[in-house]
Formats: C-alpha cells, structure tokens, sequence
C-alpha cells in the first residue's frame, strides 16, 4: 500500500501557501521544498495512510500528503510522546 505513494513520488508538489507553511513549520531555509517532502519520504521510519491523507514520519517530523492528488499539504514536527 506504501508502494503507491513511492511509484508516484514524480507526481508530488504543493502550494505556494504550503511552501510557506512547510518553511515555517519546519524551519527550513531550503528553496524546493517537494525535493526535501521527496528525500524524506525516500527516507522514512514509517508511512500510514488515514483517509484520505498519507502521513510520513522521517527525522521528528511528519508530512501530510493528499492520496488522491499527491499535494503535500503540511509537514510540522511531531510531537514528542
């Protein structure tokens, strides 16, 4: 089931108002933000798909991705148990 959002890693973007929210989010300084999402998701601890959303969770954070439309919609840190 995870296969599915690795075979369509070509199809992933986001908003310009994602972008912004990811950079806050996150922190980050990085400029292509979907090349980050993309490398993350290659290197996650785990992905779940919920609904209608995948959830990657790589490195303390997790990104929130459509399943339909593959529009990364927010990455924020994960919350410490």
């Amino acid at each position: 089931m995870n296969d599915d959002l690795i075979t369509n890693l070509e199809k992933l973007h986001t908003t310009e108002l994602g972008t912004l929210r990811i950079r806050r989010n996150l922190g980050l300084d990085t400029v292509d933000v979907v090349a980050w999402c993309k490398w993350k998701i290659k290197d996650a601890n785990d992905i779940t798909r919920k609904g209608k959303n995948w959830y990657v969770y790589s490195d303390n954070c997790v990104i929130t991705i459509n399943s339909h439309s593959f529009t990364i919609i927010t990455a924020h840190k994960e919350k410490r148990k």
